[in-house]
């Protein structure tokens, strides 16, 4: 008689038993799961970044771009060496520039950094 109350109750535990070993089975690869997917994500993310500045770096070879960038933002610094008449274009170029719209103002910074690098930009700013 003990043992026919034994046996079901054995089988009882079991069941109970192998049900959260299933149940925390199926929580670890719930968790595997998601690590790989963030991990190939970032895999792709961090591929197609390298993938752009190496594009960029390649279209800027056979460009003028960059050189006539670095030219026109060295000339308010050279105008500033030049005298009082250097010095009042540099401010008054800048006073007519801070009436520009906010687009145009915009799109200039927009094409700073994407001939110079926008990560760079972007680091630059975030200091700020």
């Amino acid at each position: 008689m003990f043992q026919m109350l034994i046996g079901p109750i054995a089988n009882l535990a079991s069941t109970w038993l192998e049900g959260r070993v299933e149940k925390s089975k199926a929580k670890h690869e719930l968790k595997l799961t998601k690590v790989k997917a963030e991990t190939e994500f970032l895999q792709q993310k961090l591929t197609g970044t390298i993938d752009w500045d190496i594009e960029m770096a390649k279209a800027s070879a056979t460009s003028w771009k960059d050189e006539w960038l670095t030219m026109l933002f060295s000339l308010p610094l050279i105008l500033c060496f030049c005298g009082e008449w250097g010095r009042t274009i540099v401010r008054e170029g800048f006073a007519a520039l801070a009436t520009m719209p906010d687009f145009y103002q915009l799109t200039l910074g927009v094409i700073v950094a994407a001939s110079f690098g926008f990560r760079g930009a972007a680091k630059f700013f975030a200091k700020k």
